[in-house]
């Protein structure tokens, strides 16, 4: 999937990778797909929970070698 930015969260534990998803996602504009990398579990479903409450869309997420990749939608 083609993001327009990639964050690299890979290592930090909750809330920091949604803070910094946040931060990231302020200074894209509308439409423009945010590409996330974790490895924190429970990010899944913090950064699930955080799209929908923010107006954004998670357009796909899956594992790959122990990283969680997130693509979310800026609404």
């Amino acid at each position: 999937m083609r993001a327009d930015q990639v964050l690299d969260a890979k290592g930090l534990a909750c809330p920091m990778p949604i803070v910094k998803t946040k931060k990231a996602m302020k200074d894209m504009e509308q439409g423009q797909v945010l590409e996330i990398h974790a490895t924190d579990p429970g990010v899944k479903s913090d950064l699930t929970a955080w799209a929908q409450s923010m107006g954004n869309e998670l357009l796909e997420h899956r594992e790959e070698d122990g990283v969680l990749k997130f693509w979310i939608r800026k609404g």
